[in-house]
């Protein structure tokens, strides 16, 4: 085969080659932009119901005839959105900041520890976000009834301290800490407390963020535990939403214009965070 063909032949298969990985990169991104619309949908028509006059909340258009805000001045009147707004931001991050540090704890005694049984304590650890929540439901009011905490922010709180899913994030990121680092921590006399939070803490400083980020929003986003430990409609937003559907009828207008503003906080949180949130995945090792 003389020098020419064979370098025809590299330019043939080079060509192809691109092709092929722009035609790839291009099905990729329409498949993303489409999944992308897909999930835009229920938050735009939302934000569009919200929009609407009143007596065209049910309305089939995509685009509301008219601009009104009459459906958020019914939600204000019949909903403290500000102080739902604010009890959820409370609890949200109240639970997110437990979790958080309960979380780190054990991933620190997962991750960076060596000791007999420790991969069987961690799957059994692990194993309890396989159990059912409605396992655990009745129990834990019980519990809630005992020490008086029904209709309490506490009585939200406590039982949503720990979260194994981000015990097995940060032991992943334990894991491939370098194990230098350790040693010549406790060769300079420290102790684990001093070398979790002296040397490990400040290493993982993106991953942490991240994780509090996605806690903060799952805890934001949580019904039926609010829905079972409150009644009263002015303390977060789940119950408030919820109290909108009544038996003499929904008022759809109002409910997604609560919904809307209830969401506002959120978004905002991670539309500006959310390289972070991404990072918690891409960086975490589940892949």
């Amino acid at each position: 085969m003389t020098t020419d063909t064979t370098t025809r032949l590299a330019i043939v298969e080079t060509g192809t080659a691109l092709r092929t990985k722009l035609f790839g990169s291009v099905a990729g991104h329409l498949v993303l932009g489409a999944i992308t619309v897909f999930s835009l949908v229920p938050i735009i028509w939302m934000y569009v119901t919200a929009l609407r006059p009143r007596d065209d909340a049910l309305a089939q258009s995509v685009l509301p005839t008219g601009i009104s805000l009459d459906n958020l001045r019914a939600a204000s009147d019949l909903l403290p959105l500000g102080g739902l707004i604010g009890n959820t931001a409370v609890m949200a991050a109240a639970v997110a900041a437990f979790q958080l540090f309960s979380a780190l704890l054990a991933a620190y005694a997962f991750g960076c520890w060596r000791f007999r049984g420790d991969r069987v304590l961690f799957l059994i650890f692990v194993a309890t976000w396989l159990v059912p929540f409605q396992v655990t439901m009745l129990p834990n009011y019980v519990l809630l009834s005992d020490l008086g905490w029904l209709n309490t922010l506490t009585g939200v709180i406590v039982p949503q301290i720990t979260a194994p899913f981000a015990v097995l994030l940060l032991r992943q990121h334990m894991r491939s800490f370098p194990r230098e680092l350790l040693d010549a921590a406790r060769m300079d006399g420290r102790s684990h407390w001093n070398t979790l939070w002296t040397v490990v803490v400040p290493s993982m400083r993106g991953p942490l963020a991240a994780l509090a980020i996605l806690l903060f929003v799952t805890a934001w986003n949580e019904y039926f535990w609010p829905l079972l430990v409150l009644s009263d409609p002015a303390s977060v937003a789940q119950i408030g939403l919820r109290s909108l559907i009544t038996e003499a009828g929904t008022d759809y207008g109002a409910m997604m214009a609560a919904a809307g503003a209830l969401c506002l906080p959120i978004l905002a949180v991670y539309l500006i965070l959310q390289r972070q949130v991404v990072n918690a995945f891409v960086r975490s090792g589940l892949r």
